[in-house]
Formats: C-alpha cells, structure tokens, sequence
C-alpha cells in the first residue's frame, strides 16, 4: 500500500470545515440527497447513506438538515435534479488527480474546475488517463489513541474480511473491497473498535515523491478546487 497519509487529508478537510461550514453542509446535504435517491431512504438497506450520515454527524449537521436532504433525493420534496460527476487532470509538475463532485450543470462544472486546474499550472485529461493509477478501496481510519492492543486489532482486521492495513504515525488504516467497507466496519463496532471514519477512496497504487515548491502548488490547487460548490473530493497519487 501507498503511504498516503489520510489523517493529513482529514486534517486539511477539517480547517476548511471549520472556517466554512455552511458551504460543507451544502455538499454533504447533496452527497445524502443523491445516495437517498439512488438507494432509498431505509438505512437499513442503503449503507452508502448510512456511510455519510455519519460523515455528516461527524462535521455536526443538524438532524433536521439531515432529514431534508433524505427527503429531497427520496422525493418526499421538490426532488433531486444532482448528478454526480468524476474528473481526472494533471496538477502541478504532472500530480495526479482524481476530483468527485455532484452538480445541477455538468457543463458548467466542467468549465469552472478546467479553470481552476489551469491557473494552477494542471490540466485536465480524458476519462482513464489517471484513474489506472489509483483503485477505488473501502478505508477504515483509527486513531492511535484509541487502540489498546496492536497485536489483537491486527488480528480483528484479519478477521473482519479486509483487504489489507498499514500502521501509519497516528494509527491504523484498513483497506477494504468497495463492497465489504459496510461489513468490516460492522464488524469492528462489534468487537468495539472506535473508528476515526470510514469511506470510499481512490487510493494512489504507488505515491510520488515532490518538492516543497510542487507541494505547495498542489495545496493551493487543492483550497481552490475545494471552495467550489461542485468539488466533493480530490485524490492525489502524493503524500500531502
């Protein structure tokens, strides 16, 4: 596994949370709108929505808000007009990057972010020129301080079905198939294991090594791609 550093994207994503938390409200009220529509409000049957549920609890939104955008993508109001979109581009001295995002206007989504990656000194690519770089991975984030015994959580992420883990400075991150996250994560809240988070990620098959000066470009490539209304998450093949 790469060593990409997750609790440093958790950590960046966190100050812009907290400097601009009605704009993260919005995007997450879209991620829960379009996952109540594609898989139906029951968080019994639909995990993508119980998944960021609790990514929204996490950043604090209320239930009030929660139980809006539910309502929006399952119907119960005006509707959902989102669709979700994936692009690819080069950042800053050839980066790769991989940028989700869920919009009401594709075109005009594309045209702002080619912009963005423009100015920057990136550009953007056709589909498939960077996503064979990455592989989409269930990944599962626990804090150092959370874990009693190292030797008996190896053995649970074992247990569990996942993929693979690595010990990372301040934890432990597990990987998992795309379609076994809901049920690994079940079964580490069994066996009463505190998770940091857990999402789906492309995560990087192997990591670059660069500059100062390119990660730094890369950054402010990263804030302005974030500021935009449409950007729900960018993925570099970098440690941050």
């Amino acid at each position: 596994m790469s060593g990409h550093s997750h609790w440093h994207t958790i950590r960046f994503k966190k100050g812009v949370a907290d400097a601009k938390k009605s704009k993260i409200f919005s995007k997450l009220a879209r991620e829960i709108s379009i996952a109540a529509r594609d898989g139906g409000a029951d968080l019994t049957f639909n995990p993508k929505l119980r998944t960021i549920i609790e990514k929204a609890k996490a950043e604090n939104m209320t239930s009030d808000s929660i139980d809006r955008a539910i309502k929006k993508g399952s119907g119960g109001t005006e509707g959902c007009n989102y669709e979700e979109f994936t692009f690819e581009a080069y950042g800053p001295s050839g980066t790769a990057i991989i940028i989700e995002g869920i919009t009401d206007n594709k075109n005009r989504s594309i045209g702002e972010i080619k912009i963005l990656i423009s100015q920057h000194g990136g550009k953007m690519v056709e589909e498939g020129a960077i996503k064979w770089m990455f592989d989409k991975k269930g990944v599962i984030i626990i804090n150092k301080e959370d874990i009693k015994d190292k030797e008996e959580l190896e053995l649970l992420s074992i247990e569990s079905g996942a993929e693979n883990f690595e010990w990372q400075e301040e934890g432990l991150v597990i990987y998992t198939k795309p379609d076994e996250l809901d049920k690994v994560k079940n079964f580490l809240h069994e066996n009463k294991i505190k998770l940091a988070s857990s999402v789906l990620e492309w995560v990087p098959k192997e990591n670059i090594e660069i500059d100062e000066t390119t990660r730094e470009k890369n950054q402010k490539l990263f804030e302005s791609l974030d500021d935009n209304d449409d950007v729900q998450n960018i993925y570099s093949n970098f440690n941050l």
